[in-house]
């Protein structure tokens, strides 16, 4: 299996620690998703959206561990009932405003994501697709709506 990035992402924050750890908590934050020149035609058409999801690779996150302390708890959680970026394959995904399109550069807002982060990909968010009812968030429950609050640290460099 082998990913190639189509392009780079660039935001204000060119560090981990302190970054807005959810784009919920990086409201009005804004970036420019430099689209690679032989990708640029895909854009077509994605200018009619208002959200967009950006995949992209957690580069400066190695290695991984199954039980990890969560930006969100104080507790061991499952790895995989977290959003932490130390996985098995560092994959991020993030849903941001699309401001606007020139040429091969999506501006963004709300965007949570390290400057210089390889974009693997773009999907459009479609809320009869992507949103859900009935939803229930396990741990995340009781501390959800903290996450404006809360920043990255080191915890997972």
């Amino acid at each position: 299996m082998e990913y190639k990035p189509i392009g780079i992402i660039h935001t204000p924050f060119s560090q981990i620690e302190e970054m807005p750890i959810q784009p919920a908590g990086a409201s009005g934050v804004t970036g420019a998703v430099e689209v690679f020149k032989e990708f640029r035609d895909g854009l077509k058409d994605l200018g009619g959206f208002s959200h967009i999801i950006l995949l992209y690779h957690f580069h400066q996150s190695q290695g991984f561990a199954l039980h990890v302390v969560p930006f969100m708890d104080s507790e061991p959680r499952g790895l995989f009932a977290t959003r932490a970026p130390k996985r098995p394959n560092p994959i991020g995904l993030s849903v941001v405003r699309l401001l606007r399109i020139e040429e091969s550069t999506v501006y963004v807002e709300n965007v949570d994501i390290v400057d210089g982060t390889p974009l693997l990909d773009i999907k459009p968010y479609v809320p009869e697709f992507d949103g859900q009812t009935n939803v229930r968030t396990g741990w995340l429950e009781h501390v959800r709506k903290a996450v404006s609050e809360r920043k990255s640290d080191s915890r997972f460099r």
